[in-house]
């Protein structure tokens, strides 16, 4: 649960946890063929894919973008690295184990990254400059529209609902 009463940065940071924690949350318990089940036809979107892609929006947002690093792709390596996202389509090769390895790793790499910057921090984007403020609203905006497709996946999987 995020901070009811708390400043600025613990509130973003805070919402952005409970939402990162809400997308594991919903992969528990799952074998790695459950988490490769697609949502419904036509869509491929599984949990999986979900999680993959999570670790890409990471590393892009938090390592790309805030500090400039020169970060390749994580699950598809022959992608292009300008505001690559992708990492939504499962491979023979992709696990669960793997992705989630990965996915915490990035977290970690970003929260070094935030730590030693403020939210009102810059960094050059497109043809601007975006915020850490504007990068923290932006994450919680992304992960918190895939928690609601992974309720959607989950729930079709086993029945499971809630957070």
């Amino acid at each position: 649960m995020p901070p009811l009463n708390a400043d600025e940065r613990a509130t973003l940071e805070g919402w952005l946890d409970f939402y990162r924690a809400t997308l594991a949350g919903k992969c528990q318990g799952l074998d790695d063929a459950q988490l490769r089940v697609a949502a419904a036809a036509p869509s491929a979107l599984t949990l999986l894919g979900l999680l993959q892609h999570m670790a890409e929006v990471e590393r892009n947002w938090f390592r790309r973008v805030l500090a400039g690093e020169t970060a390749p792709p994580i699950h598809d390596p022959d992608a292009d690295t300008e505001g690559h996202d992708g990492g939504f389509e499962v491979f023979d090769h992709s696990t669960y184990d793997t992705a989630l390895v990965v996915w915490n790793d990035e977290i970690a790499h970003a929260r070094r990254n935030c730590a030693v910057r403020q939210l009102d921090d810059t960094s050059p984007f497109m043809a601007g400059r975006v915020s850490l403020r504007w990068i923290y609203t932006h994450m919680i905006a992304e992960y918190a529209r895939h928690c609601g497709h992974a309720d959607l996946i989950r729930e079709r999987i086993d029945g499971a609902t809630g957070v």
